[in-house]
């Protein structure tokens, strides 16, 4: 989709928070887009962005070879925000001084006002301190020429925590206002868009709808599109929008794999198929993947051979759609754009092989069709109820592309699929039924390669354990396990022992993340 004239450029300096900056940004209206910080002069000056933001980033600017701010944000004329690294940058940059502070700050800290500023003053409102995320090891010995402290530190010494050359349009912030720890932290953004940038933050969901439809029809036509359907959110709104645009030129393609969801075949068909009337293809191929999955404990190599069946799956059924296809499309959403893009350039580790269905337009001499690639995921979710999905489908919790198998540590078979599918089932039930769904971001069952002694009336078991996994997070980049109510965890207990066989324990996953991650594989 072409994007909107007002547009924020965000330079990616490998900040964990830096996906925040974009989505905060695009929740009170402004469209943004993330960049690595070495863009290229030319494409910035392409972008034209209304405003630029430097994220925080793991290196110090003291560091001989520190990623530098470039002559091209300096001079493409657009106010600048600093945060975290990106005030250090900009310091050390513009002639200011740099050190190593004696006392660093990680976590919560404050900050104390040290004049009147447009940048700060709605925050602060009547208060003298506002509390803050600070994240840094170095400090701001000396400001560059022509800059002034909005704010100083309360607890080190009184150095810059907030500095800005007003003439030129740069001001930075040594903590962190994109996250929820920093107070009024929205609002900071916020006056730096509207009041500096001069945005009239106006971008929406049914703005983008009105644009991705008018631009699907002009990339394909009258042409086909197939798009793998998997009942997830994603590709459940890729569908939506795909199909107003195109109506049945779109084909939709389920690959019933045997690792879905309880029921997550029927009602792919009586919200797509019956209730849409979409084009629906299911494609039951449960054989194929436990036959790939046979004796196979890795986790890696189980995601391998699932994006190697599927993509076998796939590729028969794109056959027999006939020479009318000309495009494959994806649920790609915008984070999956920046990590696979920071994975390429070398700018972040790869914690898990993620399944999709990368390799098929080639094989298929298809052409590729993505069009959520430039949204997040809870503005998916507004795009999906502005389509008309129902609101159960587009509040599911995220599930991973290689469905039960990750939930399934060691061998993966047909019996170990349906005890997990089940257990996960009557989790999901009791976390509704009890309205706790709606306070954590993901929830399931993972069907654990241990058994234990138990005794169920008179006699002695010797069976599977279940462990049940909740998380609380904004973000997925950290995540915390949900203090859930004592009679919830013992109901769902209580019924999953009696009520899926070859179970007689449960547990409760009390790890965050990190050190965890939120799957177990």
């Amino acid at each position: 989709m072409n994007p909107p004239q007002e547009k924020i450029l965000v330079l990616d300096f490998g900040s964990q928070y830096t996906q925040l900056i974009a989505r905060t940004t695009r929740e009170l209206g402004a469209y943004c887009e993330i960049h690595p910080h070495d863009m290229p002069a030319e494409s910035l000056l392409a972008f034209a962005p209304r405003g630029v933001i430097l994220s925080g980033g793991p290196r110090s600017a003291l560091e001989k070879n520190a990623p530098p701010v470039s002559d091209a944000v300096l001079n493409c004329g657009a106010p600048i925000l600093g945060i975290c690294y990106g005030m250090q940058a900009l310091a050390a940059r513009l002639g200011g001084t740099l050190r190593k502070s004696p006392r660093r700050e990680y976590g919560p800290a404050s900050i104390v006002r040290a004049t009147d500023s447009i940048l700060l003053d709605a925050a602060f409102g009547g208060e003298k301190t506002l509390p803050v995320w600070m994240s840094h090891g170095d400090e701001i010995a000396e400001l560059p020429p022509g800059f002034s402290a909005l704010a100083k530190s309360e607890s080190i010494d009184g150095i810059p925590a907030a500095m800005a050359d007003a003439a030129r349009n740069i001001f930075a912030l040594q903590f962190h206002p994109e996250v929820s720890h920093t107070r009024n932290g929205r609002e900071i953004l916020d006056r730096f868009l509207r009041d500096i940038c001069g945005l009239g933050c106006g971008w929406t969901a049914p703005n983008f709808a009105d644009a991705a439809v008018a631009d699907i029809r002009a990339q394909v036509g009258n042409e086909k599109v197939l798009l793998a359907l998997s009942g997830g959110v994603d590709s459940a709104v890729a569908a939506a929008l795909l199909h107003r645009a195109i109506g049945d030129n779109l084909v939709c393609v389920l690959v019933d794999n045997g690792l879905m969801r309880l029921g997550e075949v029927r009602q792919v068909r009586e919200v797509f198929a019956e209730r849409f009337g979409m084009s629906l293809d299911v494609a039951e191929a449960s054989e194929r993947f436990f036959a790939a999955l046979k004796g196979v404990t890795d986790p890696e190599e189980k995601r391998r051979r699932i994006g190697h069946a599927f993509i076998e799956v796939f590729e028969a059924r794109a056959r027999d759609a006939g020479a009318d296809a000309k495009w494959l499309a994806q649920g790609t959403i915008y984070p999956d754009v920046v990590e696979s893009a920071r994975a390429a350039s070398g700018k972040a580790a790869a914690i898990k092989t993620h399944h999709n269905v990368g390799g098929l337009p080639e094989r298929l001499h298809l052409k590729l069709l993505e069009p959520l690639r430039e949204l997040f995921k809870d503005e998916v979710r507004r795009l999906g109820l502005l389509l008309g999905l129902p609101e159960d489908l587009l509040g599911r919790h995220p599930f991973p592309g290689p469905g039960l198998a990750v939930r399934i540590p060691g061998e993966v078979t047909r019996e170990r699929a349906e005890t997990a599918r089940l257990a996960d089932a009557i989790w999901q039930e009791e976390l509704r039924a009890s309205g706790c769904d709606r306070l954590v971001a993901q929830a399931f069952a993972v069907l654990l390669p241990v058994r234990s002694v138990g005794v169920m009336g008179d006699f002695r078991t010797y069976e599977d354990a279940v462990a049940l996994r909740a998380v609380t997070t904004t973000d997925f980049m950290t995540a915390d396990w949900a203090r859930l109510p004592d009679d919830v965890l013992a109901r769902a207990s209580a019924r999953i022992v009696n009520e899926v066989p070859g179970v007689n324990r449960a547990l409760y996953d009390i790890t965050s993340k990190p050190p965890a991650t939120v799957e177990w594989e």
